[in-house]
C-alpha cells in the first residue's frame, strides 16, 4: 500500500468534495428518507460517494470502497485495501443547520486501520491519523488522551437510543459533569479524542460511522469497544463506546450490562 500516494489523493478528494458540499448550501437539495423521518439522504450524500468511487477506481483498481449510500462495492471482508466512507456524517445537521457534519474516511488493509480523515466541513478542521504516528488537527499534533481522567470530571456524550436501551447510562450522566450531543458520530469521536468529552456511547452505529474515528482515538490512547466491552467487527452495525481509558473501565464496570 502506497501510503504517501493514498494520503495525498485522499486529502485532495476530501477538499474537492467539501467544496461541492459548501456550494450546495445555496441550492435546493433533493432529500429522501431511509429508515425514518430523521434518517435522511440527500443528493450530495450520493454525489459525494459516487465521486470517491470514481476516483478510487481510476487510481487504485485493486482497492474497494465500503460506503453508506449503496454506490460502493459489496464488501463482505476486509481483505486487501478497503476505503470506508461516510460521505456526509450528520446528514440531518447538514440539512437543517449546515454545520456539525463531516466527511469521514478511513483506509484499512487486511482489517487493520492505517489512515483516517475526519473533515469538519463548516469549521474547516481536518482530523488525521496514520497508524503508529499519532494524530493531528489541521497539522497540529493532538496530545495523548488523559489516562487518569475520572468520570466525575468529564462531559459525557450519549444519544437517545443508548439511554433508552441502557437506562443505567443516566446514572453515569448524573455522576459526570453533564450530557452533550452533536448528532454526528465522527465529530463526537473527535470530542473524546481531543479531551472535550470523556466518553461517547451509542446503541447502533455502522462501520462508516466509526471507521476513521476509531483509528484516531486509538492512536491517542483511547478505548473503542461495543457496549459490553467486546471488540468491534468493522463489517457490522452495533453499539459503540469510545472513552478515555479510566472512564471506559468505570462505565463498563458500573453502568453498562
Amino acid at each position: 500500500m502506497d501510503i504517501e500516494k493514498i494520503d495525498y489523493l485522499a486529502r485532495l478528494w476530501i477538499m474537492e468534495a467539501a467544496t461541492k458540499i459548501k456550494q450546495s448550501f445555496k441550492e435546493t437539495l433533493d432529500i429522501d428518507t431511509k429508515s425514518g423521518r430523521n434518517d435522511l439522504v440527500t443528493n450530495m450524500d450520493k454525489e459525494t460517494e459516487a465521486f470517491f468511487v470514481k476516483q478510487i477506481k481510476e487510481h487504485f483498481k485493486e482497492h474497494r470502497l465500503f460506503g453508506e449510500e449503496g454506490m460502493s462495492d459489496e464488501v463482505t471482508d476486509l481483505n486487501g485495501v478497503v476505503w470506508i466512507l461516510d460521505p456526509i456524517d450528520g446528514t440531518l445537521n447538514f440539512v437543517e443547520q449546515q454545520r456539525d457534519f463531516s466527511i469521514s474516511l478511513a483506509i484499512y488493509q487486511d482489517g487493520i486501520g492505517y489512515l483516517a480523515y475526519i473533515y469538519d466541513v463548516e469549521r474547516d478542521e481536518l482530523y488525521f491519523a496514520e497508524k503508529g504516528k499519532g494524530a493531528t488537527v489541521n497539522g497540529k499534533s493532538i496530545p495523548k488522551m488523559n489516562k487518569t481522567m475520572d468520570l466525575q470530571d468529564a462531559l459525557l456524550i450519549a444519544n437517545l437510543s443508548v439511554t433508552k436501551k441502557f437506562p443505567t447510562v443516566w446514572e453515569a450522566v448524573k455522576v459526570s459533569r453533564g450530557l452533550r450531543l452533536h448528532g454526528a458520530a465522527s465529530l463526537e469521536y473527535m470530542d473524546v479524542a481531543t479531551g472535550r468529552a470523556g466518553a461517547y456511547l451509542s446503541a447502533n452505529l455502522a462501520p462508516w460511522d466509526i471507521a476513521a474515528g476509531k483509528i484516531i482515538v486509538e492512536e491517542l490512547g483511547g478505548i473503542v469497544t461495543r457496549i459490553d466491552g467486546s471488540e468491534i467487527n468493522m463489517l457490522e452495525k452495533g453499539s459503540s463506546i469510545v472513552a478515555a481509558p479510566k472512564i471506559h473501565q468505570t462505565l463498563i464496570d458500573n453502568y453498562l450490562p
